[in-house]
């Protein structure tokens, strides 16, 4: 299998995270680690790009609601194997979590990091069946420390 994506929905907490959030976070940290293990214990963790991420991040203030809402400009990835220097932590946000202020990362930066991984070259333009022209990563550049 070349590419598999599993879903794992139920993120959008607006509201009562305190009640919500332990279990979620308890079952998916060690689904992780489960899988990050497996794949590490057959041999295959290096030719496998583990991604676990949304499509934004939350607001870094609790709302009326007891929840959190959408917030674009700081959020977190995490990244396993695929070449992926792991034990470390790239970039850093304001001390109230609001806006990036070390190492920011744009997401064309985050698909060349991602494509380079996979051995794609991330400048390439590809066409679709019908003509439309496919920038891979809009002059992205893969984020320095990532890979190994």
């Amino acid at each position: 299998v070349n590419f598999v994506t599993v879903s794992n929905g139920g993120w959008d907490n607006h509201n009562n995270i305190f009640s919500s959030l332990p279990g979620k976070l308890n079952a998916f940290d060690q689904t992780m680690a489960t899988l990050i293990t497996d794949l590490s214990d057959r041999g295959l963790l290096e030719t496998t790009l583990v991604i676990a991420m949304g499509e934004f991040g939350r607001t870094p203030v609790i709302n009326r609601n007891a929840g959190r809402d959408h917030h674009s400009r700081v959020f977190s990835i995490m990244l396993a194997g695929g070449g992926v220097q792991g034990g470390q932590v790239i970039g850093a946000s304001d001390p109230l979590g609001m806006e990036p202020a070390e190492t920011p990362v744009r997401p064309e930066d985050l698909s060349a990091t991602l494509y380079q991984s996979l051995g794609v070259d991330y400048n390439e333009h590809l066409e679709s069946p019908d003509g439309v022209r496919i920038v891979l990563s809009r002059g992205g550049r893969p984020i320095r420390g990532v890979l190994s």
